[in-house]
């Protein structure tokens, strides 16, 4: 990938400090990560959004991050690979499953841009727990599978615990050209260096790092799912704005940043 463009969206009236440019780079190196991974075989789908829709469910201290006031719900359908704690290494089998997570795009009162995830659907039972108790995230324990056949792959998700119990997703992509330059858009939705959250009802911002992507355009052969009205959104109309699918990267993410990190006595 040759951009090398910051792009600054609209800046956002709400907070005195504007939004921070948007680069294909992480601001910073993670030296010391809380957490590691790899994300694998992604696919993203994107739907164009009214910010009020979406801003009653972000965290507090948050707005939605727009594009020419446009914002937007992402479900994006990957494997994870080996998640490790600090500087272990990563755990081959309870660490490596599918997932499937539905965010939407934020902005903080200090310019700092993320994602918040409304639901993670994964199939490991163990790292749900962890995600849910250790960092109150919204992540969900389901039936998951993804199958790659020639130029598609395909990802499939039924939700077990907790409800609504069903909820399901299936998600099949045609692999395409190499984008050599991101859109404006591409770049907005895929240059994400931290996710937005709550703990304890008070901010949380936990910074990643990982190499540019790889990015290729994909076609959407198929795309039943309900997760989107499950994580509390309106129903997504007509097709995504942006489908697009990357081999994958490795990611670290550090520990929570300040300020907005996580409140200590």
């Amino acid at each position: 990938m040759q951009h090398t463009d910051a792009v600054t969206p609209t800046p956002k009236p709400h907070f005195p400090l504007p939004p921070e440019p948007i680069t294909a780079d992480a601001p910073e190196a993670i030296r010391r990560p809380l957490l590691t991974q790899s994300w694998l075989d992604l696919a993203f789908l994107h739907w164009a959004a009214d910010p009020a829709d979406v801003a009653g469910v972000l965290p507090p201290g948050t707005v939605p991050d727009t594009l020419n006031g446009v914002t937007y719900v992402g479900l994006v359908a990957f494997r994870m690979h080996r998640v490790g704690w600090l500087r272990l290494p990563g755990v081959p089998y309870l660490g490596s499953f599918p997932e499937t997570n539905v965010r939407l795009y934020s902005v903080d009162e200090h310019g700092r841009r993320g994602v918040v995830f409304r639901s993670l659907d994964a199939s490991r039972l163990l790292p749900v727990a962890v995600g849910r108790l250790g960092f109150r995230m919204p992540y969900l324990w389901s039936r998951m599978a993804v199958r790659t056949h020639g130029d598609t792959v395909t990802y499939t998700s039924s939700r077990r615990w907790p409800g609504p119990r069903g909820a399901h997703s299936r998600i099949t992509v045609r692999v395409g050209e190499q984008v050599e330059r991101p859109t404006e858009l591409e770049h907005f939705l895929t240059a994400r260096w931290g996710m937005h959250g709550a703990f304890f009802g008070r901010p949380m911002y936990l910074p990643n790092a990982h190499p540019r992507w790889s990015l290729r355009r994909a076609d959407l052969v198929e795309c039943d799912e309900d997760l989107v009205v499950a994580a509390g959104l309106p129903e997504p109309v007509g097709e995504p704005v942006s489908v697009l699918y990357s081999p994958g990267v490795p990611a670290r993410f550090g520990r929570p940043a300040r300020p907005a990190g996580i409140p200590t006595p």
